[in-house]
């Protein structure tokens, strides 16, 4: 209990613009986590142009708002009452970073585990930073990707 009151008093002193901001990555997770329930034929269409990328670059405004997001997310995802992964947590940014007219790249990975099983792995780019996914996305080869351009 004491370390839940921590939390909840950490959040309060964020100030209202990141409370805000911490709230929509909440809500955020909780929709991409509903959306992967369904067919993924069905979803990909929402996640922009297939096998197309977003620019590689951002204007120098939007860093700190990649930033914020990428750091809300991450954050956010670890207290969720359900399972915010690597492809909850890309979506999820991705949708808040669509919601601002900031560009990004979903892209979706496999590899092998340490046992050779096949694993799955999604990470999310906007401009020349990685927003989530970022930490082992160098063990997976790419298989499908989506780009969310400020016009799309």
């Amino acid at each position: 209990m004491r370390r839940a009151a921590r939390r909840l008093l950490a959040l309060l002193r964020l100030g209202p613009r990141l409370q805000l901001l911490y709230a929509e990555a909440f809500v955020r997770l909780a929709l991409a986590r509903v959306l992967i329930l369904f067919k993924f034929a069905k979803v990909a269409p929402s996640l922009g142009e297939r096998w197309m990328e977003s620019d590689a670059s951002l204007a120098p405004e939007q860093i700190p708002v990649v930033r914020e997001i990428a750091k809300a997310v991450l954050v956010t995802g670890r207290y969720t009452p359900w399972e915010s992964k690597c492809l909850v947590r890309a979506i999820a940014c991705m949708k808040m970073l669509a919601r601002r007219g900031i560009a990004s790249t979903l892209y979706l990975g496999t590899g092998k585990d340490e046992q050779g099983r096949l694993i799955a792995h999604a990470w999310l780019r906007s401009g020349p930073y990685y927003v989530s996914g970022a930490e082992v996305m160098d063990r997976f080869v790419t298989v499908d990707k989506y780009a969310h351009t400020a016009k799309s």
